[in-house]
């Protein structure tokens, strides 16, 4: 019977690590996707390619610029925070600012080796905002410089309040956990697919610049202006990411991947993709369904709204993150909504804290529940 047992418990652990699970959600979604575009193609078409043409080429951009910072500067965040143990909160909330969660994960790594305080846990959790700050970077840069900037201002007092409240061991492991994934290879191997994702993305990101100044791109083409190109080109961007993602997403171990900076701008690009094309299809498929504005239930249920912002930030992952900042682009819930969100949100940092201190992520999540509800309820009263 312990055999039995014991072979059952090693068959779930390869699935886990096999990431099966996660292929089957991430197939799972793309065919919901697909069959709207089957079902619905007058309204999920136009959503498809402006998801594409309005978000993801430029969040591709301003990736590629972030990898390009990051290989230049080479930061040893490991001596880093090793070196200046004084400013380890601070230190820690401006790992989590910054777009995505490559820093969040690393400081994560640091508080499971037992090097960090559970201060710093709670500050990089609340300071981070996860992939969705390479959306709203590229589409809002102002809003979201000023979340990146409150975020970190949040997560340093959060921070300092739990260390001064419970005492920096608290709940500090007690032997160091090695985290192998974290050296691990990516799974991406650069082939032809990724040639033809690049050779989309240069003229899509030049056809989104024409569509926010305003001009129609069409006629740029000539005589095949008629076929709708730059919806076109839009579309098939949208496709081809949904693919790539559905057929390289891993489990939670690929959170922790290093690759190549190449690599992690077309995964983390065709990821944030394929759920601002959720947050679009939600919205426009919601409004063709049942004839209401968003926008407009949004100020009926007015007060709920931050609330369910903050909720749904308790959610583990950058999907769902997405999906709330693509609808405050698109101008459906406030800013107060966004902000919650934001701080209560650890995007796919909380998947190395919960797999190896469950009770610390769990709690640091809790914690970082207080500064959301009041900062968010403060903005909605104040300024909305």
């Amino acid at each position: 019977m312990t055999v039995l047992v014991a072979s059952t418990r090693a068959c779930a652990n390869q699935i886990k690590q096999s990431g099966l699970p996660q292929k089957a959600g991430s197939f799972l979604l793309a065919g919901l996707i697909f069959a709207a575009l089957l079902a619905l193609p007058e309204v999920v078409i136009p959503a498809m390619a402006d998801a594409y043409l309005q978000v993801s080429v430029f969040v591709a951009a301003t990736l590629a610029i972030f990898a390009l910072i990051e290989s230049r500067m080479k930061v040893g965040t490991d001596e880093l925070l090793e070196r200046h143990k004084a400013w380890q909160i601070p230190i820690a909330a401006m790992l989590g600012a910054i777009p995505g969660c490559g820093g969040a994960v690393m400081v994560v790594t640091q508080f499971v080796n037992g090097r960090l305080s559970f201060g710093a846990l709670v500050a990089v959790l609340t300071a981070t905002m996860g992939d969705p700050a390479f959306l709203l970077l590229a589409q809002a840069p102002l809003d979201g410089t000023m979340i990146f900037a409150f975020c970190a201002l949040i997560g340093v007092v959060s921070g300092y309040v739990v260390d001064r409240l419970h005492g920096v061991d608290f709940m500090r492991p007690e032997r160091p956990q090695a985290v192998a994934a974290c050296a691990s290879e990516s799974g991406w191997k650069p082939g032809k697919i990724q040639l033809i994702w690049v050779a989309l993305i240069l003229p899509g990101l030049a056809l989104g610049i024409l569509q926010l100044l305003q001009i129609d791109s069409d006629p740029l083409f000539g005589a095949l202006q008629a076929y709708q190109p730059t919806e076109t080109i839009g579309l098939i961007g949208a496709v081809l990411s949904i693919l790539m993602w559905s057929f390289t997403a891993r489990g939670v171990e690929n959170k922790l991947v290093t690759g190549s900076p190449s690599s992690r701008v077309v995964s983390t690009t065709n990821f944030v993709s394929v759920w601002v094309i959720v947050g679009f299809l939600i919205y426009e498929v919601g409004v063709y369904a049942t004839g209401w504005d968003l926008s407009v239930m949004a100020q009926t249920w007015a007060p709920l709204v931050p609330l369910l912002a903050v909720l749904v930030g308790f959610l583990p992952g950058c999907g769902p993150q997405v999906v709330v900042t693509t609808l405050y682009l698109a101008g459906t819930i406030p800013l107060s909504a966004q902000l919650g969100n934001a701080i209560s949100n650890d995007g796919d940092a909380l998947f190395p804290a919960l797999a190896l201190a469950p009770k610390a992520a769990m709690v640091a999540t809790l914690y970082s529940a207080i500064p959301a509800i009041l900062v968010a309820y403060s903005t909605f009263l104040l300024f909305e």
